[in-house]
């Protein structure tokens, strides 16, 4: 028996050497050899400031300002809005907080999910109407000739990405709300679309993050 509690004892120590050091180790090591970037999460800087990662969705919102000329409050609680300058990525239900990634796991037939869905579909055709209330793309007007993505949380509801169908429609309002000709806009939305993973997994998509900067580089915008 004490035979069987030494060599147990051993194998304790050498595993946890092993694979408590070594291995975590020479993982680490190699990652932030070969790819560093990625192995650190695939940050994203501004002027030497982390303003993101290419990994993790993030909202692009501005504040909802009330009548007396400051934020409005409703219980407390300040109002935001999508700012129409940029790019909007996919619903959340988390609100992009990547420390509560997570889906609803709430059924398509679920009451909650379909009222959910109608304030979707309400925001993304509201955000395509301009002050003049003429469409910046025309071709968008009613529930049907909206992406999926955009009425749709993913299932860690931090997508960083939405489809080339959805950037391209809003497109049309980024451009026209930035000043920009629209073939610009266009360009820069080909520019940050990633192909399918390995050639066949998935489908394009743009990473809303690093477009919107990149349209912030052009505009001059800070």
């Amino acid at each position: 028996m004490r035979r069987d509690f030494v060599t147990a004892f051993i194998a304790m120590i050498v595993f946890t050497i092993l694979l408590g050091f070594v291995y975590p180790m020479l993982v680490t090591g190699v990652s932030q050899g070969i790819f560093p970037g990625k192995a650190n999460g695939s940050l994203i800087k501004r002027d030497g400031v982390v303003v993101g990662s290419a990994l993790i969705g993030q909202q692009f919102y501005e504040p909802v300002i009330g009548k007396n000329g400051k934020q409005l409050l409703v219980k407390g609680v300040p109002q935001t809005q999508p700012d129409p300058r940029y790019f909007q990525t996919r619903p959340s239900s988390t609100s992009d907080n990547a420390a509560g990634s997570g889906f609803s796991n709430l059924g398509p037939n679920n009451k909650t999910t379909l009222v959910a869905f109608q304030g979707y579909i309400q925001t993304y055709l509201a955000l395509n109407k301009a002050p003049n209330g003429q469409m910046y793309d025309p071709a968008v007007t009613t529930a049907a000739q909206i992406p999926v993505d955009a009425v749709d949380d993913s299932a860690s509801s931090v997508d960083p990405n939405i489809s080339v169908a959805n950037a391209k429609i809003q497109a049309y309002r980024v451009a026209a709300v930035r000043g920009l000709p629209l073939t610009t806009v266009d360009a820069q939305v080909a520019t940050y679309t990633t192909a399918r993973s390995l050639g066949f997994l998935g489908e394009p998509g743009v990473n809303v993050l690093e477009l919107n900067l990149a349209l912030d580089r052009l505009s001059g915008s800070k």
